[in-house]
């Protein structure tokens, strides 16, 4: 399916969602409240922290807060388009509701994605948007055009390996009877990595976090570049990652599929 075809179906999905969520005016907003007030407590934290201490290892405070203001702005954009439908993927595979998306004439895995897109998230994009600022206003960087578009491509590249790592462990199902842990897992190393630039990892750590489950690259990789220290390995490696997660995601969903029990079979 061409990339053309592919956006006007997502296009058609977030119609018909907008058009759903508008009739539920208080639950349209209701994600991007909550994780506002989540990123305004830790901006709490952080100050309080670097009211006592000048650097966390290398990570000056406006760093840090640019660290947060990333990971909020690749967790709106997850939000919006594919968070709300990649988690009920587990509960389709069990029920045998996947049936009704491999009959559809659309890829199964895209339609499964993009089917609940939440636009109510979306504002949460802005209000990261203001913390970058924020940490930009005290950093002596020079915010140049190559530094803002490298910025967003990292970003939307990050917000990718946020999507093919969800959909990695959300095929898991199709082969365990109960994977509920690997979700719960999930969300640990998340709330973990959200906290924590991918630089402070040290050993195994550093192995598990940045090539395994490489969560602690996602706001740690686009805040080093516009902070200028990013090397060109760092970049390159970073670009490596995500292409050989989508590869490896596609594959294994297919993997997946094959081995589907269909609730009519």
């Amino acid at each position: 399916m061409s990339i053309k075809r592919q956006i006007k179906i997502i296009y058609m999905l977030m119609k018909m969602k907008l058009s759903k969520n508008m009739a539920f005016r208080f639950s349209f907003f209701g994600a991007f409240f909550a994780d506002s007030t989540l990123f305004l407590i830790q901006l709490f934290m952080f100050s309080a922290i670097y009211s006592q201490v000048g650097s966390i290892g290398n990570w000056t405070k406006s760093q840090m807060i640019l660290f947060i203001g990333t990971f909020s702005i690749i967790n709106a954009l997850a939000m919006t388009f594919f968070l709300f439908g990649l988690i009920t993927i587990p509960e389709k595979i069990k029920s045998g509701e996947l049936d009704l998306y491999i009959t559809k004439p659309i890829p199964s895995l895209l339609y499964l994605s993009f089917e609940s897109i939440d636009l109510g998230s979306f504002p949460l994009v802005f209000a990261s948007i203001a913390i970058i600022f924020y940490a930009v206003s005290g950093m002596t960087v020079s915010i140049t055009f190559l530094s803002v578009v490298g910025y967003i491509f990292l970003v939307i590249l990050m917000t990718v390996l946020w999507y093919d790592l969800m959909v990695i462990i959300r095929t898991i199902p199709f082969f365990l009877i109960q994977a509920s842990f690997i979700e719960n897992l999930e969300g640990e190393v998340l709330t973990l990595c959200t906290k924590i630039p991918g630089t402070l990892f040290k050993g195994p750590f550093k192995i598990l976090f940045l090539i395994l489950l490489p969560y602690g690259l996602m706001a740690t990789v686009p805040a080093q570049f516009f902070s200028g220290t990013l090397s060109m390995s760092g970049f390159v490696y970073a670009v490596a990652l995500v292409v050989a997660f989508h590869a490896f995601t596609m594959f294994f969903w297919k993997f997946g599929l094959k081995h589907y029990k269909s609730a009519s079979s």
